[in-house]
């Protein structure tokens, strides 16, 4: 069962995102998964999960896809507005895995990130490409 405080916007095409939500579950935690392509945020949401973690809007997105690029969104006179009115519209422009605990939200790329809003692992944890982390 998902525990309602703990929350990951998770992309099952993902590398980063699935090792994101194994490592949850490494630890114990069964969050509510999210899959944010087919159930996007809403501007409030999105707006609190970058300032939870504590990231400018333009650091939450993704600008490796080529919307950021085929829309001008690398235009630095662009407003943090603009940039949620695009994240909204191409909610492919949204970085992931975002990741809300009780100890903090983070945008958890690397995955190596999520250990600083958990509690210490009781074992190591081995990645999909068998890194080991933690």
């Amino acid at each position: 069962m998902p525990t309602q405080d703990t929350l990951i916007w998770h992309n099952p095409r993902c590398g980063t995102s699935r090792n994101v939500l194994a490592l949850l579950r490494h630890a114990g935690i069964e969050p509510q998964v999210v899959e944010y392509l087919r159930n996007p945020p809403d501007r409030a949401q999105l707006r609190e999960m970058i300032a939870a973690a504590g990231l400018s809007v333009r650091e939450a997105m993704r600008a490796k896809e080529p919307a950021y690029r085929e829309r001008g969104l690398d235009d630095p006179a662009l407003d943090e507005d603009a940039l949620l009115d695009a994240m909204l519209a191409e909610p492919v422009l949204i970085n992931r895995p975002f990741v809300r605990t009780p100890l903090g939200t983070r945008l958890c790329r690397p995955s190596e990130v999520t250990l600083e809003i958990l509690p210490p692992l009781a074992t190591p944890f081995f990645k999909e490409d068998g890194e080991r982390i933690g």
